[in-house]
């Protein structure tokens, strides 16, 4: 009895190792979310006045600069690789004149709602894309302004503080 008991606890042994599962998950802590759609290479330029950047539920933009060409026209597309909805995470890019008070705009910005996030009565303003939600994107063209450094940001309320960047022109 004593041997049969011995193969019987060792058929056990062997049953119970070969049927565990060897597959480790690894956890990683914090907020995580599908990031498939972020695998997209955003630096990616046709010519130097074709721009391609996009805004994430992180709420940053893939590049904090822009460089164009003087006296060409900009094809400029925005892209919301997020999922979220346009209500909570909402996204635009906005170029502003030379001398605009940023945080004086982004105040303006934010009461209007009803004009997406973009002050009616306002000359700040050189181009706008349109308030973005996870997975749309939007395309705007316009005139390269006069060489110069300018300021770019996104508008939806309390986004450009992490969502800004510099608008070089040469």
């Amino acid at each position: 009895m004593n041997a049969f008991f011995k193969i019987f606890m060792s058929f056990g042994l062997v049953l119970l190792i070969s049927c565990g599962e060897t597959k480790k998950e690894e956890k990683k802590d914090g907020f995580q979310y599908d990031q498939a759609a972020e695998k997209t290479d955003t630096s990616e330029e046709k010519s130097q006045n074709e721009v391609l950047i996009t805004g994430d539920d992180m709420m940053k933009y893939s590049t904090r600069e822009i460089r164009v060409k003087a006296g060409e026209p900009v094809t400029l597309t925005l892209k919301h690789i997020g999922k979220l909805d346009i209500k909570v995470m909402g996204h635009n890019w906005v170029l502003l004149k030379q001398g605009t008070d940023l945080v004086g705009f982004a105040s303006k910005a934010s009461a209007a709602a009803d004009n997406n996030y973009i002050p009616a009565e306002t000359e700040d303003v050189i181009a706008h894309t349109k308030m973005l939600g996870g997975g749309e994107s939007d395309t705007i063209t316009f005139d390269a302004p006069a060489p110069g450094t300018y300021q770019f940001l996104c508008s939806f309320p309390g986004h450009f503080a992490q969502m800004q960047g510099t608008f070089i022109v040469e």
